[in-house]
């Protein structure tokens, strides 16, 4: 059988929402063990990242029952909801790879602001203190603020902001690339959803 029939357009879909529910656990398992290590110590941000592989590996189990059962339903709302998460991260994409330095630094400094949390973090495994300038009268979670008598720390936006580009470049390919997959199981559960079953009825199509 030719591949684009009917149990080549099924073991493609099946392999797509296999490839989800594995970046699903990676992201559920790295915030967890971010979190367990005291690498990451925001509830807000390990939250989220689980939030994310969780609603990822529903999608894909979505998308995954319906590819096995050929289930209509299961896949109708799987083509809807993901080609919502393609817009949202194809959106997303590209304002990361077109942001420029002004709105760069606005956005690092609106989310430095927004959580101590964070800034913790960043403080210490980044080894500086403040976001524009270093306060020596305040507290400072890195280890330069601790040495005395005279720490000698850099400001945190000069580190950060030597690699923000190209880490928005970076998160802007990859979000391109897994939108572009996302665009194919729309694709491909679209063609599948309106395949007949070579085993069934042929009088018993949906």
């Amino acid at each position: 059988m030719v591949c684009g029939g009917f149990i080549c357009t099924k073991n493609s879909l099946c392999a797509l929402n296999i490839l989800y529910v594995l970046v699903s656990l990676l992201l559920i398992g790295v915030a967890a063990w971010g979190k367990w290590f005291g690498l990451v110590s925001s509830i807000r941000v390990v939250a989220g990242i689980i939030g994310v592989g969780i609603f990822l590996f529903l999608v894909a189990f979505v998308g995954l029952c319906g590819a096995m059962k050929h289930h209509q339903v299961l896949l109708f709302f799987y083509i809807i909801i993901l080609f919502l998460v393609f817009v949202v991260q194809f959106s997303v994409s590209c304002a990361c790879l077109t942001l420029n330095k002004d709105q760069q630094d606005h956005l690092l400094e609106v989310g430095w602001n927004k959580s101590e949390a964070t800034q913790k973090d960043i403080e210490k495994t980044l080894n500086c203190c403040g976001f524009y300038h270093v306060n020596y009268n305040g507290s400072c979670a890195a280890s330069c603020f601790s040495h005395k008598p005279s720490p000698s720390c850099e400001s945190c936006s000069t580190i950060i902001q030597a690699y923000t580009g190209k880490v928005l470049q970076n998160v802007g390919g990859i979000g391109l690339f897994f939108s572009f997959t996302e665009i194919l199981g729309v694709w491909l559960g679209y063609r599948y959803r309106n395949l007949k079953d070579p085993r069934s009825n042929p009088g018993a199509f949906l």
